[in-house]
């Protein structure tokens, strides 16, 4: 079984170290999450004394809220693949009234339990950072490294203001440990002010923060990483021209590069590629995963948890570049052939994709079927992005990292933005762009050449919807595109069973494909989450989100 290179065990035994001994520090007293870290299981005067106690708080701000099986931690497989659930990329085996499916099938609540850790785990890392903040000028230490990684505590702390900015718009800015009264009577922050504090945060960090690490260090947050989710928010905010700029800066830092691999980007082997900029580094056995166990398929012993959407399955383009509504090489009654290569390194396909040396086999009415839709994957497509074929440790305990940001988001990003901005569309644009994330040697697409801006823009939001699948992405471009109200509501389908709806007893459309959910996104209510109902119960000052 393939070990960790010694130099990425460095940097997260210091997480290990944090989780299973220093946690105490940073423990809770109120159940809104926004109150102090007490600190006195852990004693001032033994702690905040030097180098190594500061690596162990700054590692502690890094951690996942209880690991990496938790719903609502950001940077979590669980917390962010299974945003995926909520989009027109897939559905959760479970139902589309599981947690994540709520958030777009119409019933979202203030109970929803996951919408409840969300908020919770976030405020968790702001306490811990906070917490950093306030202490780490008492430490006696070299004043470099002391302020970097005062410039990776207001990243990480940013990062989750600017995921709780784009779910629930106005949220409490907190930037103090608080006392218990203190975090009991919060009021919410305008979104704007939220904002301008996150992009001066993130501008700061980016400032102070290192263009890369040196080997011992290798996870820890860089330059661009910051600027990463600075553009992000950019975006988000529809200020195109400072996106662009932002994520040109990204590019000129001349440290990334498309990787030709694309399959590897997701799986132990490639974790180190120059492609990633920031990732959750995990540890087999010791900080693993369970995103196997959860994805597998059901023949290699797994749960099957995310099934693809036929909708996703249909985006990819022919080889030749074209839909497979306009491509010649499209065949309906061979409908995988021919097709986008990261189709297949992304998606189970029906009697057509092989894993582990086994037939994927999903049809309905096959008795010998390991993986009926009716019972086990619901679509009859599955998750192949993430799945590691040469692992073969424990399902729940796999140490491949998970990409949180990845150079390909950030060429189109920027080409997205140029064109939103106005600015001038070339050739050599597109090819240092959208066609060096095409051109990948794995995938090798044909060129983009369009240089109209209206009909370039949607050629570059399929791009990154086929580029990012299953990465978490899907679920906020629909929000900040405004267009998961239109998108996301309708009936949802999966892979073709039957000719015809007379030639089958389950559900189909008229083409035969299974019939999986129907989506119901809330115009006037669900481009925002409610305020958990624990929360408001606590703190009358938090008001609710209109229509909750």
């Amino acid at each position: 079984m393939k070990r960790k290179n010694q130099y990425k065990l460095t940097f997260l035994k210091q997480i290990i170290l944090f989780a299973t001994g220093f946690v105490l520090l940073f423990s809770y007293a109120c159940s809104d999450f926004l109150d102090k870290a007490p600190l006195d299981q852990l004693s001032d005067n033994t702690f905040w004394k030097n180098e190594k106690d500061a690596r162990m708080a700054l590692a502690g701000c890094y951690q996942i809220n209880n690991g990496m099986w938790v719903e609502g931690d950001w940077w979590s497989y669980r917390g962010l693949l299974w945003l995926e659930f909520a989009t027109d990329n897939a559905f959760d085996r479970r139902g589309i009234h599981s947690n994540q499916s709520k958030l777009t099938s119409g019933d979202n609540i203030s109970t929803n339990r996951v919408v409840r850790n969300y908020w919770r785990n976030s405020y968790k890392k702001i306490a811990r950072c906070n917490n950093f903040l306030e202490k780490i000028g008492e430490v006696n230490m070299d004043e470099t490294a002391k302020k970097q990684m005062i410039a990776e505590v207001r990243f990480i702390r940013a990062c989750q203001y600017f995921y709780m900015s784009q779910f629930w718009g106005d949220v409490p800015l907190v930037t103090k440990v608080l006392t218990i009264d203190e975090a009991n009577n919060v009021e919410r922050t305008p979104k704007s002010q939220v904002v301008s504090f996150v992009l001066s945060e993130l501008t700061d960090a980016a400032n102070d923060l290192p263009v890369s690490w040196d080997p011992s260090n290798y996870g820890r947050a860089t330059k661009g990483a910051a600027l990463a989710f600075k553009g992000r928010l950019q975006m988000a905010e529809r200020s195109w021209a400072d996106a662009a700029a932002t994520y040109r800066s990204i590019m000129d830092l001349g440290v990334y590069q498309i990787d030709p691999r694309y399959e590897e980007l997701f799986i132990e082997s490639g974790e180190n590629s120059p492609e990633i900029i920031f990732s959750n580094q995990l540890i087999e056995n010791l900080l693993g995963s369970g995103i196997l166990q959860h994805h597998y398929p059901f023949m290699a012993g797994g749960w099957h948890v995310m099934c693809t959407l036929g909708s996703l399955v249909d985006d990819y383009e022919c080889t030749d570049g074209k839909s497979i509504q306009e491509s010649p090489l499209y065949d309906p009654d061979h409908p995988f052939d021919n097709r986008d290569p990261r189709l297949y390194m992304s998606v189970l396909l029906p009697n057509y994709s092989t894993f582990k040396g086994m037939l994927y086999v999903t049809h309905p009415d096959s008795i010998t079927a390991p993986d009926r839709i009716p019972t086990k994957t619901k679509t009859g497509y599955g998750l192949r992005k993430f799945m590691d074929e040469s692992y073969s440790g424990d399902k729940l305990s796999y140490g491949g990292n998970l990409p949180i940001v990845r150079y390909s988001e950030v060429l189109l990003s920027y080409l997205e933005s140029v064109i939103e901005a106005g600015q001038p569309i070339t050739q050599d644009l597109l090819d240092e762009t959208i066609n060096q994330v095409r051109g990948r040697a794995s995938v090798n697409l044909p060129p983009i050449t369009e240089l109209d801006p209206d009909k370039l823009l949607p050629v570059v939001r399929h791009e990154r919807r086929v580029e990012l699948a299953f990465e978490g992405i899907r679920y906020w471009d629909l929000l900040r595109w405004g267009i998961a109200d239109s998108v996301l509501n309708g009936d949802f389908y999966g892979a073709k069973i039957a000719d015809s709806p007379n030639d089958t007893p389950y559900q189909v459309d008229a083409t035969g494909h299974f019939y999986v959910c129907t989506r119901h996104f809330r115009k006037d209510v669900d481009y925002l989450w409610p305020i958990p109902q624990t929360e408001i119960d606590i703190n009358p000052n938090l008001t609710q989100n209109p229509g909750y």
